[in-house]
């Protein structure tokens, strides 16, 4: 049996669990949304999904130091296709931590992660996801008739 698809008030397919982690793992590259003094701050980063978790390498600095303080972040990714008007976007919110040296060397083993910038002393920091939210925009054809 095929799952109904549910839509939102602009029309964009709204997306459950299972997809938008499946999407999220899809694209190499997301944008990390902290507070870096007092303001918002966005920083891309290169990334993988580790079962309900972001994992991803930094360097000294505000994006470790938001992870040793456990603060709360979004995190967003999204794909768009732009001569077709379709794509996707998805935003996990949860807390950051710096992975433990433990920890570190399995994820080294088990998950592709490479850091796209050279740094010394690159530290992996864990988001773990909270609340995960995705919206498709589907082609004209598969969208809602309004009304």
């Amino acid at each position: 049996m095929t799952a109904l698809l549910r839509f939102d008030h602009s029309r964009l397919q709204v997306l459950g669990l299972a997809d938008c982690l499946g999407l999220l793992a899809s694209v190499p590259i997301g944008r990390l949304v902290y507070t870096y003094g007092g303001l918002p701050a966005v920083r891309l980063v290169n990334f993988v999904v580790d079962g309900d978790t972001i994992v991803f390498s930094t360097g000294q600095g505000d994006k470790l130091r938001a992870a040793e303080r456990g603060d709360v972040v979004a995190f967003e990714a999204d794909e768009v296709q732009l001569e077709y008007h379709v794509g996707w976007t998805v935003t996990a919110i949860g807390h950051l931590s710096v992975v433990t040296p433990d920890e570190v060397a399995t994820l080294r083993r088990t998950v592709p992660l490479h850091s796209w910038l050279p740094m010394d002393d690159p530290q992996l920091v864990r988001l773990g996801i909270e609340s995960v939210h995705g919206r498709r925009l589907v082609p004209w054809g598969q969208r809602p008739r309004s009304g």
